[in-house]
């Protein structure tokens, strides 16, 4: 179902997304800060899976930068009956540097129970919700692409009690501070993922 979003809207995120682009091309390329609170563990839980690899199981390489570099199919059962949106965060908290986060998605309609394989790399989606940029300065999802070893992705679902209502291209630390206090329950999936030499 298409998203429609009215010329104020767009005009009031026009400002903001010029400004939140200069910002961003500073940190391209450098993990995102670890926040020391996790909005996830003091959440209920709801049911979140993919069709392409099961919990804790190795993440195929055609979702990663080995493969095709598309992301995954994802289904989630009904979240809490208060939700108003969902926020999907896709994060490594094994790389080098520190977490580092490889898709941010908002502002998705809480009628959907799936996302599709091969979500478009745009700020807008067709189905509705809002990309901001992952750690790799880019719109959409960047798959599992460890140095070494093996690392853990985590699919964070979050039902929202609100839309963000932020513009497109912002940081994940954004996301995570409209986040604080309007979470209602969140969903995780775990996948790993080493190199193939």
């Amino acid at each position: 179902m298409a998203q429609s979003i009215d010329r104020r809207r767009l005009l009031q995120w026009g400002s903001l997304w010029l400004g939140s682009m200069g910002l961003a091309a500073c940190d391209r390329h450098s993990p995102s800060e670890a926040v020391p609170t996790e909005l996830a563990p003091t959440l209920p839980s709801f049911q979140f899976t993919s069709p392409a690899f099961p919990a804790e199981a190795f993440i195929p390489i055609e979702f990663t930068c080995d493969g095709a570099d598309r992301s995954p199919a994802l289904s989630w059962t009904a979240p809490p009956a208060k939700t108003q949106s969902l926020t999907l965060i896709v994060e490594d908290p094994d790389a080098p540097n520190g977490l580092f986060v490889h898709w941010v998605l908002y502002d998705l309609p809480v009628q959907l129970q799936n996302l599709p394989a091969a979500m478009p790399t745009q700020p807008f989606l067709s189905s509705g919700g809002i990309q901001g940029k992952n750690d790799f300065g880019a719109y959409g999802y960047r798959g599992p692409c460890p140095p070494s070893g093996t690392h853990r992705y985590w699919f964070k679902l979050y039902a929202v009690d609100k839309l963000l209502d932020l513009p497109p291209g912002v940081s994940v630390q954004a996301v995570r501070a409209a986040l604080k206090d309007h979470a209602l329950a969140v969903a995780q999936l775990m996948g790993r993922y080493s190199r193939q030499r």
